[in-house]
């Protein structure tokens, strides 16, 4: 039996139950899922956060979206999206502009930068080296499908 995350963690007791365990495990792979994110994004200037944006918005080009429907689509519930866009649109990344029926809301759409740098992202993506490449297709495929099973149930 592979002990790798109470080794990871230092952990010299057994987790209670084997529930415990997999949401610990899910939270520190996460973790570093996320800091790996970081790294790789540093270099292009933006963050995790601003990459799920635009890439967003890349879905939606040519049409405009505001802020309340990136912020449903968004990995990360808790962003602070109004910042995020204006980060962006600082960088030229995104175009926003206000919203004719609602002053309080924001039409938002990528710009040709913000496509561009999504194009040079994509070519580089694959070096970004992800925790799951050791795994084969079919236990990828099974992990998958267990991870849409736990969201299932939120």
């Amino acid at each position: 039996m592979n002990n790798n995350l109470e080794r990871l963690i230092k952990q010299t007791t057994p987790f209670n139950n084997e529930y415990v365990k997999g949401e610990l495990g899910i939270l520190y792979t996460s973790s570093m899922l996320n800091n790996q994110s970081v790294h790789f994004f540093k270099p292009f200037n933006i963050t995790p956060q601003q990459y799920n944006i635009l890439r967003i918005l890349r879905g939606q080009y040519p049409k405009v979206i505001n802020i309340n429907a990136i912020k449903e689509r968004m990995l990360d519930k808790m962003s602070d999206v109004s910042r995020i866009a204006d980060r962006l649109a600082k960088q030229q990344l995104i175009l926003k502009q206000p919203n004719m029926i609602d002053k309080r809301n924001a039409d938002i759409t990528i710009s040709e930068k913000g496509l561009d740098l999504l194009k040079k992202i994509d070519t580089d993506i694959n070096e970004l080296q992800s925790l799951m490449h050791h795994l084969s297709l079919e236990e990828i495929m099974q992990f998958n499908k267990l991870i849409d099973k736990v969201l299932g149930f939120v």
